[in-house]
């Protein structure tokens, strides 16, 4: 069985994922075999939240190139978190404003 900390991998930072912190919105890097449920466990876990929902986005590796060599960065799957109205934000996004 896969622990929390296996589930989410990093807090995906950039201006587009602040914007949705005002709403209660969080953005994280997940693991790519990871299902909403496991996820929503590993949120509540890790953060002492209560999650209302979390959508899920598969993004593909992009092929790069570095001279004649033809490479691909791997494969990444984002999770957006809504927590409930009633629930405490995460600080780590919190302090980042």
């Amino acid at each position: 069985m896969k622990s929390a900390y296996d589930i989410i991998i990093k807090p995906v930072i950039t201006e587009r994922s602040m914007e949705g912190v005002a709403d209660k919105k969080y953005v994280f890097e997940v693991a790519r075999g990871s299902n909403k449920i496991e996820i929503k466990n590993a949120v509540e876990q890790i953060f002492g939240v209560k999650v209302k929902s979390v959508n899920t986005v598969s993004l593909p590796g992009k092929e790069k190139r570095v001279g004649v060599h033809i490479g691909k960065t791997p494969a990444k799957k984002k999770a957006i978190v809504t927590l409930k109205d009633d629930s405490k934000g995460i600080e780590l996004f919190e302090n980042m404003i």
